[in-house]
């Protein structure tokens, strides 16, 4: 009896140890295992590709109409009839200064030349009936009535009027010169608007005096007016790059305040000099207008800009995002059948910031890692398909 209860009790610690055993080989299996990463991937695809150059240094948003506006001459303001932020038409007056005098110069002269009007209709009125005395009395005396004598003296007063009529019609014109320099004087005190456009600043109150830009210094505009229908960017190429930019070539255009949201645009000027600046690389400016204007609509003057200037471009190429490639023209490919991250190196054509076409090396349809900055994201690694995958679908 005793017997028996000893090898029970032998079987039972050997089934314990087995047992143990198994669950520390588990564990150490489980332990060792391979550690799954979860990877973002995209699909190589059919689709565009363009070959593009970018500013090297952030573009500026610009408008095509500027106008930092200013009296030619010093007084105080006695009208302004904008403030900031106002729609105004070409023409508009925006500000005038105190004028009273030059207002009653340009009455006073305006009275002087209606008068010259009336001494000139005077004088060649006068001139008019001397011209047809003279011819009467030219008449008379070749019927013996009147005298040679009187003949000479009726033909000389008749020119002396003739002459009187021309100069009296001469100082029309100098009347009408003498209002025209009134008025401009006059028109130096008010500021009107160039063009149909948005007033950005005002400086300046009523009352409060102005005094025009000493020569070489600027000074702030009293208004400030832009063209926000016609806006441009404006940015800076590399000059390595600048050569293969032509005018009407196909860019895109991105601001900071829109996010990752893309604009059409076409290149309209390319700068005809490299500019040089200290410890800056020298690059040439570009500038690219939007193709379709009623996008700008809420767009401020002044927003920093970027530009891609499509220079070839392929309709159905083989491409992969351009973020998916490592240093020596590498990428990782996720296998739907052994979950393994598979190294691959690959031979690209047309490439920019979003795409680039692959010529070798991966097929259509294939998932390319593009999550590379995650820990553990290397060949041969196990993986699995991360959520996130499917917002860049």
């Amino acid at each position: 009896m005793p017997g028996g209860i000893l090898q029970v009790k032998h079987k039972r610690k050997i089934g314990v140890t087995l047992v143990i055993a198994v669950l520390g080989v588990l564990l150490y299996v489980y332990l060792s295992r391979p550690e799954v990463i979860a990877v973002v991937v995209k699909r190589a695809d059919i689709g565009l590709v363009q070959n593009t150059v970018a500013n090297t240094r952030a573009g500026t948003l610009l408008a095509l109409r500027r106008a930092s506006l200013s009296p030619s001459v010093g007084g105080q303001i006695a009208s302004l009839g904008v403030s900031e932020g106002d729609q105004v038409k070409a023409g508009q007056l925006l500000l005038e200064l105190w004028n009273d005098d030059l207002t009653a110069r340009v009455e006073l002269a305006s009275q002087e030349a209606a008068a010259a009007v009336a001494r000139s209709q005077e004088a060649c009125v006068v001139a008019e009936v001397a011209r047809r005395e003279a011819g009467r009395l030219k008449k008379l005396r070749k019927k013996g009535v009147a005298s040679e004598e009187e003949v000479d003296q009726a033909e000389g007063e008749a020119s002396a009027k003739t002459a009187g009529c021309r100069a009296a019609t001469a100082d029309i014109g100098v009347s009408k010169a003498k209002l025209d320099v009134a008025r401009a004087a006059l028109d130096k005190t008010r500021l009107v608007a160039p063009f149909d456009g948005t007033v950005a600043e005002v400086n300046g109150e009523l009352g409060e005096f102005v005094t025009p830009s000493p020569i070489g210094v600027p000074t702030p505009p009293a208004v400030d007016l832009i063209d926000t229908t016609s806006l441009y960017v404006s940015a800076p190429i590399d000059e390595v790059d600048a050569p293969d930019i032509r005018t009407a070539m196909s860019a895109t255009i991105s601001l900071d305040a829109f996010g990752k949201k893309r604009f059409a645009g076409t290149v309209r000027r390319v700068a005809p000099y490299v500019l040089d600046r200290e410890k800056q690389a020298r690059t040439v400016d570009v500038e690219v207008t939007f193709t379709d204007a009623r996008e700008t609509g809420n767009m401020l003057p002044g927003y920093s800009a970027d530009i891609e200037v499509v220079l070839v471009a392929k309709a159905k190429a083989l491409r992969i995002p351009t973020e998916a490639i490592i240093e020596g023209n590498r990428v990782l490919v996720f296998s739907e059948q052994t979950g393994v991250l598979e190294e691959r190196k690959i031979e690209t054509g047309l490439h920019n910031w979003e795409y680039t076409q692959v010529l070798s090396g991966v097929r259509d349809g294939e998932q390319i890692v593009i999550s590379l900055d995650r820990e553990g994201v290397e060949d041969a690694a196990q993986a699995v398909i991360d959520d996130m995958t499917a917002a860049y679908d």
